[in-house]
C-alpha cells in the first residue's frame, strides 16, 4: 500500500483546518501556502471531504474552508478511505498460498486499526519528540 500525494495533500489540508479549528475559515491559498504545495490541486481534493461533510465552504471576503466536526471526531482512516479508496496492503490472489494471505490480511487490519483510531486532534496535539528515535546527540 502506497499512500499517494492524494492522501498525504489532503490530509495536509485537513491538519491545517484542525490547527486553526475555532478560528473561523481558512483559505485554501494560504493552506497550500504554509504547505508548499500547489493551491490548483489541492482544491481539486477537496471535494470528497466537502461532500462527505467533513468539511464546510464560506463565500466571502473572510471564506475558505472550516472543519464541520471537532477534530476529536474525525479519524484518518476516514480521511485517506475518502481520497484514496479502501485501504489493503496488496490485492489478493487466488494462487498465493493461504498463510501469505493470512499475513497481508493481518497488516491490513493492523494498518485500518491505527487509522480508525488516530483522530486529527490526536496528530496535532502530539509532541514531536514522538518521530525521533529516543537518541539525543550533543555538539
Amino acid at each position: 500500500m502506497k499512500i499517494s500525494t492524494r492522501g498525504r495533500y489532503s490530509l495536509m489540508f485537513m491538519l491545517s483546518l484542525a490547527k486553526y479549528d475555532g478560528q473561523g475559515c481558512k483559505s485554501v491559498k494560504a493552506i497550500a501556502t504554509e504547505n508548499n504545495i500547489s493551491d490548483l490541486y489541492l482544491e481539486q481534493l477537496i471535494g470528497p471531504l466537502r461532500e462527505a461533510e467533513l468539511v464546510t465552504s464560506v463565500r466571502g471576503a473572510r471564506g475558505g474552508y472550516k472543519l464541520n466536526k471537532s477534530p476529536e471526531k474525525i479519524f484518518i482512516g476516514e480521511i485517506l478511505r475518502l481520497v484514496e479508496g479502501p485501504i489493503q496492503m496488496v490485492e489478493p490472489m487466488d494462487i498465493e498460498p493461504q498463510e501469505s494471505q493470512l499475513l497481508w490480511s493481518r497488516m491490513t487490519q493492523s494498518i485500518k486499526d491505527i487509522l480508525d483510531t488516530t483522530s486529527l486532534h490526536d496528530l496535532i496535539s502530539s509532541n514531536s519528540d514522538e518521530l525521533s528515535d529516543g537518541y539525543m546527540f550533543y555538539i
